[in-house]
């Protein structure tokens, strides 16, 4: 298409020499191709075609604040001329720790890392040292990271071949991966607390952890129901198993303190990152002092030469520092509720089978299915064809959403740009 000429030429070029010519395998399935972006303000970005979308992917997350936030940008501008990385400490990393553990009720002690994916790793470290025991429970299509590990469970070719609930089959995501990690944990279907708990009565002697999303945003945006986090913190208590929450997307997303002051649940360990940074590389392990001791008495060793950089810290804590002052969470709910309704009702009146689930700051659209978003098996029964091709024609038009239908609201939308995404989508759906 004429309107991605540059970014096609670039994408040739860049598979010369970058592998599929992206630095990360989600980049390859944007539309038409993987494109090439120029800028990004407030809501816009700007392809290196000079197409301008309305942006609703916030790069998968991480701009709760909107593109180049100007008190962001100064922070680490000012604080990178003064030192990029010590090798040791700095007064803003301590500010920084101080200030999540006021606003994050499982935050004794913090460790700050470069991403999510290390993050978890060294939450399952810390588990294991200290219940002795080796594996976690995970549940189905929930996503933590890309490294072996965690990346089973997280697709499958159809719902049929996972297997029965009480005894489920877990695809690896990648050749490559290392047979012997599937060993590493159990899988269960999510938001079923009696399953679970049966799977903690058999297992509970061998499993260290339970990780969950606290809102299951990788596939689908499906929130937990009634009682089944309050059920998971009880039989984590009751077997002597850390609860831990992969924070990733739900933290400073739903609220200051998190999905677990949002859902009033508080886990023994927390993984941050996404919102964060504004963009900036930086996760943090938070947890309660019994189990973060572990690291305190280095028992449990946690590395890394790139660790609290000054840039990145000082993006940080000046997003927390305009989160907390601004106070966008009741506009952001608000704003999602108000694209949710539209999407429903644009769809109603043109009989298109559309389904529209999530708290609000994040939410999914999909088709079909039963109409209902509980699980992964769900997601699984819905016209992934159809939302790729609803997809195509909202970017087409300048809108732009995550592919597999999930969008974020920012601090700085506007009624008006969720009025022109609600236009738009309402064109969209009439030509299905």
């Amino acid at each position: 298409m004429t309107r991605y000429q540059h970014s096609k030429q670039l994408l040739e070029r860049a598979g010369k020499v970058l592998a599929g010519g992206v630095s990360s395998e989600f980049r390859k399935y944007n539309h038409p191709h993987a494109l090439f972006y120029a800028s990004a303000k407030g809501s816009r970005i700007i392809d290196v075609d000079n197409n301008e979308y309305l942006d609703f992917t916030l790069s998968q997350g991480p701009m709760i604040l909107g593109h180049s936030h100007p008190e962001v940008l100064e922070a680490v501008n000012r604080h990178s001329a003064q030192g990029q990385l010590y090798a040791g400490q700095h007064l803003q990393e301590i500010e920084l720790a101080e200030k999540i553990t006021e606003l994050i009720p499982s935050a004794g002690l913090i460790r700050f890392c470069l991403d999510g994916s290390e993050a978890v790793q060294t939450a399952f470290r810390v588990a294991r040292a200290r219940t002795g025991k080796n594996k976690f429970l995970r549940f189905e299509g929930h996503y933590h990271g890309w490294l072996d590990n965690v990346a089973w469970g997280i697709s499958a070719p159809d719902p049929d071949a996972l297997g029965s609930l009480n005894e489920p089959v877990a695809f690896p995501w990648s050749k490559g991966m290392a047979p012997n990690t599937r060993d590493e944990f159990i899988i269960c279907p999510w938001n079923d607390l009696e399953l679970l708990s049966e799977q903690l009565r058999r297992h509970h002697h061998e499993i260290a952890a339970v990780i969950t999303e606290p809102v299951m945003c990788n596939n689908g945006c499906i929130e937990p129901i009634n009682g089944f986090l309050e059920g998971l913190r009880a039989l984590c208590d009751q077997y002597g198993i850390a609860l831990i929450f992969d924070e990733v997307i739900t933290g400073f997303r739903l609220g200051l303190g998190g999905a677990q002051s949002h859902y009033n649940v508080v886990p023994d360990l927390s993984v941050f990152a996404k919102a964060m940074g504004s963009g900036y590389p930086i996760s943090a392990i938070v947890g309660k002092y019994e189990w973060m001791e572990q690291i305190e008495k280095s028992m449990v060793i946690h590395a890394g030469t790139m660790n609290s950089s000054c840039p990145m810290i000082a993006a940080s804590l000046a997003t927390l520092r305009v989160l907390e002052r601004d106070d966008p969470y009741p506009k952001m709910f608000a704003l999602g509720k108000r694209l949710m309704t539209g999407l429903r009702e644009a769809a109603e009146k043109s009989g298109q089978n559309l389904v529209v689930a999530g708290p609000g700051p994040m939410f999914v659209t999909a088709f079909g299915g039963d109409g209902r978003m509980r699980d992964y098996r769900d997601t699984l029964k819905t016209d992934r064809p159809k939302l790729s091709r609803f997809i195509a024609a909202m970017h087409d038009r300048n809108i732009r959403i995550i592919g597999r239908g999930l969008w974020y609201i920012s601090a700085v939308h506007t009624e008006k740009d969720i009025d022109q995404a609600i236009g738009t989508a309402t064109e969209v759906l009439t030509g299905l």
